[in-house]
Order: structure tokens, then C-alpha cells, then sequence
């Protein structure tokens, strides 16, 4: 790094301390754009960490060089390494804004979410890491594709992969414009937009090498920074989590409401359909899928769904303390007391308010960017999925029949990122008023019908063909789309209609099912040549999939 680059990284770090060292009259601003005074140290804070991680990001950029770096980080992460980003990557607006706000606002149901995004792990670990790895090389459409016919599987896959892309940019962005607009005043809309930019940049210069080492130091910072929060909580009620219950029954609106079930989920079917949504699309999620390419061998695979689940596990729990302790501080708080007014019903900034209770306005800007950087990373993780689904599943393998070069695939994805980035736009405003881990639950909704069929029934069932597959997976997927539309969460609340014509919010139950039972259908039946071709090509598949042989620098342990 160049001197002139030092001088401006350090130009920040000087700014706070003579932030923090001034007079209270002089810690706040007013701007014209927002009706309240900014609290300036909560802003160079904000600043400082997230160029310090824009600072990782030109850092790794310039060691991607190729299509491998830039697509899966050359194969070259470690097992712990690789765990800390995926964590990154899962710990994201959702986990942390998200899942707290769903705390606040309902209580003991909020951990529904926690518990569900943690049971999909296993699956990943004992179903799909391993043999993911040994079978592809950049997405898991190579996996789902590797005996059945390219274009028809492939096309599948990559409009599966950007229809759960974009309900999951969706949570990114709603969370990322509020935390902008809670921090600076802005309006949401700018906020937003400012976001998606800010967003476009990060991945064409970043590509999968910058984005897991920002991932690996965000999550270190976000595990740090909830652990601190979470401890201040219950050094608050004397370690004593019966006392802290007790205070939010005390605080919350819904009183006793908050220890009981069924705030969140009221019946049986919901319940399912949202347990199998969150435990078959994690194994799903395309971004999280392209994670286990950037390690070197299978072994690296297991290790790194092991100390993801670690981590996240360890996060989960955190969650729940900082929801119930917002309940606690920000309601009774006159200073915050009007902002948690509004955010009881569905709100996302309850750890953020929480933070500024706990540390100040400094802790809240370190907060407020580790939040931020992680919107990033989780984003252009998303982004890189959709854009390698674009140019490397569509144009690559579908349109120039595997003829493209890399240069060509790089270019493509670029242009790709682009327009992610602006649809991530549109796609924020549309869903403001949203919960963003609602929201995300639906994208393992999507995951679950769509992807996560046609990829564990390729991995383990012979007689599946190219037939059953995409019929069925298109199935799954449409399904889970039209039930999305016609649910209450966007034939109500986006359209504006009384009542929604189905009548669960969450797809699921119905989605996954009909995806499964339509490639069963579609496989069996097909008496083709080719369905019997790619019966036989099984043995060969099933064999490089347990033993590594014939991956790219995969070794089996």
C-alpha cells in the first residue's frame, strides 16, 4: 500500500479521535435533508469501518487475476477460513437486524426463524458439501447437470438460482436503506439507491477473492460486536435470564404474549411449510453453494460446514438475548422510545437502537458498518451467484455451447452485476415495509422448491432424467412464485388487496411437494434412450462424488 493511501485511510481514524475528544455540543450536526440532529461520531465511526473493509476489498481484488479467482477464490481456502465467510455470508441483515426485530416485536416466536436457518446445516454437512465439491466447479449447476443434458438443466438452474437472488437481495437492501436512513437522515429512497450502487462497484472490482476475505473479517467483527451487546444485556439483569424475561413482560405491549407461542406462527400448516422451507433451502441457496468450490478438496468442505454451524449456532443465540434485550432498553428509553414505537409490528432497527443503549454513539457506528459490510458482502455473494448463473450457466454453457472464453464469461458477468444491482434497487422500494427475515424466508422458500430437489435427486437417485428434472424443478418453482404472489404478503400488503387468495404466507409445503412429486412423475415415465444413458452414467457420478477421483484437485479423506 502507497504512502498516499495510508495518508487517506488514516485521515478517518484522525477525524474520530478528535470527535470522540470534542465537546458534546460539537459530536452533532444538522442537514438540511433530515428533520434531527446526526450524531457525528456515530458517522466517522461508521466510516472508518466501512473503509476499512473497502480497503480488504482493493487489497483481495488485486490477487484475482482469472475466471477461478474471480468465480471461487482459485480453490484455495481453508477449511476455517472458508467457514468464517459462509458464516459471513448467513449472518447476514436477516440473522442479525432481521431476526432481532422479529424478537422485539413478537417475543419467543422470533427464535422459529433462529432454529430453522441452524437445523438446514446438517443436511448440508451430511448430504451435499462433500460430494458438491467433488462434482462441480463454480455453481451447483455444474452438479445438477454433470449426467443429464446441459442447456435444459442448466437453464433451470440459473432461473432458480436469480428468482432466489432476488427475494434474498430484497431483505439485503430493505435492511441496508433503513440503516442508512436511521444513521444519516436520508430518505429511504436515496438510501437505497445510494446502497445498490455502493453495491455494483464492491463486486465488478472484487470477484469471490475480495468478497471471503471481507466476509471472514466481518464476521469476526459481527460475532464480536453481538457478543458485546449480548453481555451488556445480561450483565444488566445479573446474568439472570428469568429476570430479563420478566422485564420484557413488563416493557412489551403484548405483555405475557412474548413467552408464548404462536405470535409469529399460528397454525399447523405455517409452521411446516416454514420448517421446510428453512431447513431445504439453506442447501439450496446458490451463494452458499458457491462456497464449497473455493476450498481445496472435500475435506475442506466438511471442515468448513463444521465451523459455519459453530459460528452460526453461536450467533443465533445471541440474537435472541438482543431481541429481548431491546425490549427492554429501547422501549423504556425516552430517547428511543418513538423510533421502537414504529418498529413493534415488523420493525428491523431493534439492534441498532440497541447498540446506541449499550455503547453509545460510537459503538452504534461501529454497529451501524459492521451491519453495512455485512448487507455488502451477503449481497455481492448474491450478486456473484446470479451473475455466474447469467454468464456462466445461460451464456457460457447454454448460448455458446460451452465455447465461450473466460474473458468473455468475466465480461458478461460484469454486465450482469449491473443489472442485479439495479433490479436489488427497484426491488427495495417495492418491499420497504417488510421484515428482512421474513423476507429471506421466503427466498428459502423458493430454494427449496426449485433447487434443492433437483440437486439432492441428481446427487442420489438413478433414474432421474433430464426430463423429470426440468419439468419437475420448473414445477416447483412456479408453484412457489404464484403462491408467493397470492399470499398475504404481497396480493396484500404490495398489491393493496383485502384478502389474500392463499391463505398462508409461507409456499413451502405445497411448493416443495409438487416439485418432488413432478420429477418422480417425469423420471419414471420416460422410457427414452437418453433417460436410460443417464441411468447408466450414475455409477460414474455416484463414485466421483464419494471419492473425489477425477475433481479438480479434490482429494477424498
Amino acid at each position: 500500500m502507497t504512502g498516499r493511501s495510508l495518508r487517506a485511510y488514516a485521515l478517518p481514524f484522525g477525524l474520530s479521535a478528535l470527535l470522540i475528544a470534542a465537546p458534546a455540543q460539537a459530536r452533532t450536526i444538522q442537514v438540511p435533508w433530515s428533520d434531527r440532529p446526526l450524531d457525528l461520531r456515530a458517522i466517522i465511526v461508521f466510516f472508518v469501518v466501512l473503509l476499512a473493509a473497502l480497503a480488504v476489498t482493493h487489497w483481495a481484488s488485486r490477487r484475482s487475476r482469472s475466471a477461478a479467482d474471480f468465480y471461487a477464490s482459485g480453490g484455495g481456502i481453508m477449511g476455517l477460513q472458508n467457514g468464517l465467510a459462509i458464516a459471513g455470508d448467513f449472518m447476514s441483515a436477516a440473522s442479525f437486524l432481521g431476526i432481532a426485530g422479529l424478537v422485539f416485536a413478537v417475543g419467543f416466536d422470533g427464535l422459529i426463524y433462529s432454529v430453522g436457518f441452524l437445523a438446514g446445516w446438517p443436511i448440508v454437512l451430511f448430504l451435499v458439501a462433500e460430494r458438491l465439491r467433488n462434482l462441480g466447479k463454480y455453481t451447483f449447476a455444474d452438479v445438477a447437470s454433470y449426467r443429464l443434458r446441459q442447456v435444459p438443466v442448466r437453464c433451470l438452474s440459473a432461473c432458480g438460482s436469480l428468482t432466489v437472488v432476488a427475494f434474498y437481495l430484497i431483505a439485503q437492501m430493505v435492511g441496508a436503506g433503513k440503516l442508512i436512513e436511521l444513521l444519516f437522515g436520508l430518505p429511504y429512497e436515496g438510501a437505497v439507491a445510494a446502497v445498490g450502487i455502493l453495491m455494483i462497484v464492491y463486486v465488478m472490482f472484487g470477484g469471490m477473492v475480495a468478497t471471503t476475505s471481507v466476509q471472514v473479517v466481518k464476521a469476526v467483527l459481527l460475532l464480536s460486536g453481538a457478543t458485546f451487546m449480548a453481555a451488556a444485556v445480561l450483565w444488566m439483569v445479573g446474568f439472570d435470564l428469568d429476570a430479563l424475561f420478566g422485564r420484557a413482560i413488563a416493557a412489551h405491549p403484548h405483555g405475557a404474549g412474548i413467552v408464548a407461542p404462536g405470535g409469529l406462527v399460528s397454525d399447523p400448516v405455517s409452521a411446516i411449510s416454514l420448517g421446510i422451507a428453512l431447513m431445504f433451502g439453506t442447501a439450496g441457496l446458490p451463494h452458499i453453494l458457491m462456497r464449497f468450490f473455493t476450498v481445496s478438496d472435500a475435506r475442506q468442505a466438511r471442515r468448513s460446514v463444521v465451523f459455519a454451524t459453530s459460528f452460526i449456532g453461536y450467533f443465533y443465540i445471541l440474537t435472541f438475548i438482543i431481541g429481548f434485550g431491546a425490549i427492554v432498553l429501547v422501549t423504556n428509553n425516552p430517547a428511543f422510545y418513538d423510533a421502537a414505537a414504529q418498529l413493534i409490528g415488523g420493525g428491523n432497527m431493534p439492534a441498532l437502537h440497541l447498540a446506541n443503549a449499550t455503547g453509545g454513539s460510537l459503538f452504534l457506528g461501529f454497529i451501524a458498518a459492521v451491519a453495512l459490510a455485512t448487507i455488502l458482502a451477503v449481497v455481492a455473494g448474491l450478486t456473484l451467484a446470479g451473475a455466474f448463473a447469467i454468464s456462466h450457466d445461460l451464456y457460457a454453457s447454454v448460448l455458446r455451447r460451452g465455447q465461450a472464453s473466460r474473458r468473455e464469461e468475466l465480461r458478461i458477468s460484469r454486465f450482469a452485476t449491473v443489472a442485479l444491482g439495479l433490479m436489488a434497487i427497484g426491488l427495495g422500494l417495492v418491499f420497504e415495509d417488510q421484515n428482512i427475515a421474513f423476507m429471506v424466508g421466503l427466498a428459502f422458500a423458493v430454494a427449496a422448491s426449485a433447487n434443492f430437489p433437483v440437486l439432492f435427486l441428481a446427487m442420489f437417485w438413478r433414474r432421474l432424467t433430464t426430463r423429470g428434472a426440468v419439468y419437475g424443478g420448473f414445477l416447483g418453482l412456479g408453484t412457489a412464485i404464484v403462491l408467493v404472489i397470492l399470499s398475504p404478503t404481497v396480493w396484500v400488503s404490495v398489491f393493496g388487496n383485502a384478502q389474500a387468495i392463499f391463505p398462508y404466507q409461507y409456499p413451502a409445503l405445497f411448493s416443495v411437494a409438487v416439485a418432488f412429486l413432478g420429477i418422480w412423475v417425469f423420471s419414471i415415465t420416460d422410457r427414452s434412450a437418453a433417460a436410460a444413458a443417464e441411468a447408466r452414467a450414475f455409477e460414474a457420478q455416484f463414485l466421483r462424488s464419494e471419492t473425489g477421483i477425477g475433481a479438480d484437485g479434490a482429494v477424498s479423506y
